[in-house]
């Protein structure tokens, strides 16, 4: 983060794209985003992560949906029964433009839904729309 008067904000990425994975790590570098920033490369390893607190409060997610083992809609559902994790704010982030896709994450109460060969900047434009949500809404902290 930029702003010393806003507290960091961990971003958990849950995606098995690893160019993918890279191309967000280097948009936080290029903005000189400081956030803590955690991956996990299917949502069975995203949900282990989450329960095991190893990911810095507050965070926010940011999920693709086609993963193997578990895909981002299966985790979404997950994480809305699960009471410790369902406040969990969740950014879909595909490459899937399916109305389908759009409905089933929607109906999972997520912040938005990002598809990524819209993305004209790469993941600047992700980043910078994210940078300027975190510093105005409030996250909530979760609590075991």
């Amino acid at each position: 983060m930029n702003n010393n008067d806003c507290k960091p904000i961990s971003i958990l990425l849950v995606d098995d794209d690893d160019i993918d994975a890279m191309g967000v790590e280097r948009a936080l570098n290029k903005m000189k985003l400081a956030n803590p920033f955690f991956r996990a490369r299917d949502g069975i390893e995203g949900l282990e992560m989450l329960r095991a607190q190893e990911i810095d409060q507050p965070f926010l997610l940011l999920l693709d949906l086609n993963m193997p083992r578990m895909s981002g809609i299966e985790m979404l559902r997950e994480l809305r029964k699960d009471p410790a994790l369902r406040s969990t704010v969740v950014f879909v982030l595909t490459t899937s433009d399916d109305d389908k896709d759009k409905v089933a994450a929607y109906n999972e109460n997520i912040a938005g839904y990002v598809v990524k060969n819209k993305l004209d900047t790469g993941f600047d434009d992700l980043l910078q729309l994210l940078d300027h949500y975190w510093r105005l809404v409030e996250f909530p902290v979760i609590r075991p």
